[in-house]
């Protein structure tokens, strides 16, 4: 994807070297902002390979309003594991457990699983539960009814909650626009890591827009990425710079399964990514 390879470029042009909460360091601007037209391919990166199976599971984590990283644990989902493992580490019932001893008996165990495995009131919480207000259905309600709206709009940020989340959230705030019969979605993102989040983020809610698309019978138009802090981490330069050398190829495409006409009704089978030809994955540390 060019686009995401001009983010890349101009991040390491113009950015700032800047400490983070992590304590890793970056390299940072702010204010960036992305288009992908999905009628030229499913905008997921060709220069890695992509591990799509977990977008997708977190994506259906998301929409079910869930918050414990069980589902995703069950579904050999990674991604959120290192949060409730630091504060696991942090709490009496901790004897020293490694982090894959303790997404075993997340696994395993259900009431460890209810105890240590939750993450607090993150993105599905308050995409369906906002406050009491199930923002998700009334978006989609608003999408089908009075599609002109201008207010469609869907925010993870709640200030009142962010101090009971593993981690507050970062991609932050979604809007729909509709015009022509066509459904676009613009993503406000806080912050960005541009070599492990960003690529997972645009693949994320091009298949949000792409299933909500089908739910409300429109058809698709673009997906709008604008980041706010979009950093590279200090150990990630060298896995950038190699990605930067390779050829950009073909997007794949994106096939649901048509007989779903709710959001909630899609499962991991109803979701198909064809004709993906990336180039080798390129491994690198998560910033916790």
């Amino acid at each position: 994807m060019k686009q995401y390879h001009d983010l890349v470029k101009y991040v390491f042009k113009h950015g700032h070297k800047k400490d983070d909460r992590t304590q890793t360091g970056t390299i940072s601007s702010f204010g960036y902002q992305m288009r992908f037209d999905l009628s030229e391919g499913f905008p997921l990166l060709t220069t890695k390979k992509v591990f799509y199976k977990a977008i997708i599971y977190e994506l259906l984590w998301f929409i079910k309003g869930d918050t414990n990283i069980k589902y995703l644990v069950d579904h050999g989902v990674k991604i959120w594991n290192e949060w409730p493992y630091e504060n696991f580490k942090k709490h009496e019932d901790y004897q020293g457990e490694s982090l894959e001893e303790f997404v075993e008996k997340i696994k395993n165990d259900e009431s460890f699983a209810k105890k240590h495995g939750d993450l607090g009131p993150v993105y599905g919480a308050q995409w369906r539960n906002f406050n009491g207000v199930d923002q998700l259905a009334e978006v989609i309600n608003l999408i089908k009814h009075q599609p002109n709206s201008r207010r469609m709009i869907l925010s993870a940020w709640n200030p009142a909650e962010i101090h009971n989340m593993a981690l507050p959230p970062c991609h932050t705030l979604i809007q729909f626009y509709v015009a022509n019969n066509k459904l676009s979605l613009q993503l406000y993102q806080r912050s960005g890591d541009i070599f492990l989040g960003i690529p997972f983020n645009i693949a994320s809610y091009a298949l949000l827009l792409e299933m909500v698309a089908q739910v409300t019978q429109l058809e698709v138009g673009e997906f709008v990425h604008t980041i706010g802090d979009a950093h590279i981490y200090s150990n990630h330069m060298e896995q950038l710079q190699l990605q930067m050398t390779r050829e950009i190829r073909p997007l794949p495409k994106l096939k649901l399964n048509k007989e779903i006409t709710e959001l909630e009704d899609f499962e991991f089978e109803d979701i198909e990514i064809v004709d993906y030809h990336p180039h080798p994955p390129i491994k690198g540390a998560v910033a916790v």
